[in-house]
């Protein structure tokens, strides 16, 4: 673990918790499957007979998810809910979901049962066999097929500005060690990625192929702009391609000019100089002003990453918990969980 992370503060409150595996979910939109979620969870690991705790996320749901969060944390004290002050996003509320769970495992679960939680015992009997991450497979995605369209493209640029090829079928659903989640909460950024946070720690891991399901309740809350904004801030966040690509596109477009001026100087030497016309001098105009306002897009978006950081602001915020006592309102400030 690199020697600038500190432990997570909040897990020394929990030394002498017994607690094996936690499974962890952000909610957003599914009121209506969260019973479901959880009888099957517990169905599905009461053979392994492990002490778990099923940490619930309300990510400002729109629906009556909260209501029925509290419902089910009250009857049965193993549900542990947390309410967000606002929406703060999926990969915040995991990273809330993350802090708030204290078990020696961690599993990472979606709320509306496409991840199948039949699948967590073989993911994490996996993982008890030397690795740190056992990552779900989804060997046949049953989202609309644009969306799933819309997912490997971004996975594609992904890969090629990260230097990294990048697996479309792998996304949170897994089961991870105590060291790699204790890691991931010491990580101060602001923009929160799960899956590309698990592969920077470097620790093993292995994708297990797993069934994906068709979705359980409500809609998905990643819409096309939605979803335009968060492949924007993931490669911000974890990619300095564009600036070399900038840095690129600006040396390529200095050669061509300085080419031009080569031959303009030549042509005048041999009185060839023809009188250039409106339509050539305005296509240039805008084709490098075009360049040069994109490029300068780029910086700017990079720039504005660099603002965000500098503010230091939590993660997110909790307004309410149930069944722990994790502090709220300053459980997530940057660098000290």
């Amino acid at each position: 673990m690199p020697t600038s992370f500190s432990p997570p503060l909040l897990h020394a409150q929990n030394t002498t918790n017994s607690i094996e595996l936690s499974i962890v979910s952000p909610v957003y939109g599914c009121e209506g499957c969260l019973e479901a979620l959880c009888e099957r969870i517990f169905a599905a690991l009461e053979p392994l007979k492990l002490r778990l705790e099923i940490v619930l996320v309300c990510d400002a749901s729109p629906d009556q998810s909260w209501l029925r969060m509290m419902q089910l944390a009250q009857r049965d004290s193993r549900i542990v809910c947390l309410r967000l002050t606002r929406n703060f996003g999926q990969h915040a509320a995991i990273s809330a979901g993350l802090h708030c769970a204290s078990g020696a495992w961690v599993a990472v679960m979606d709320c509306d049962l496409q991840d199948q939680p039949e699948e967590i015992p073989a993911l994490y009997q996996r993982a008890l066999q030397g690795v740190d991450a056992a990552i779900a497979a989804r060997t046949t995605r049953q989202d609309g097929w644009i969306k799933r369209r819309l997912s490997a493209a971004f996975y594609r640029l992904l890969g090629y500005l990260t230097g990294e090829k990048q697996d479309p079928s792998a996304a949170n659903f897994g089961v991870y060690s105590r060291r790699l989640v204790d890691t991931i909460n010491a990580m101060p950024e602001s923009g929160r990625f799960f899956p590309l946070m698990v592969r920077w720690t470097g620790f093993p891991r292995v994708l297990l192929p797993v069934q994906h399901a068709q979705r359980a309740s409500g809609r998905s809350g990643y819409s096309f702009l939605a979803q335009l904004r968060l492949a924007l801030n993931v490669i911000t966040s974890h990619s300095d391609r564009p600036l070399r690509l900038v840095a690129k596109t600006g040396l390529i477009f200095a050669s061509i000019s300085f080419g031009f001026v080569l031959l303009s100087v030549y042509r005048y030497w041999a009185g060839d100089i023809a009188v250039a016309g409106f339509t050539s001098v305005i296509a240039s105009i805008w084709l490098v002003g075009g360049v040069m306002i994109s490029c300068l897009g780029v910086v700017g978006l990079y720039v504005g990453k660099i603002f965000t950081e500098s503010k230091r602001r939590p993660h997110f915020l909790v307004a309410e918990s149930i069944n722990t006592d994790v502090p709220t309102a300053t459980l997530s400030e940057p660098g000290k969980p």
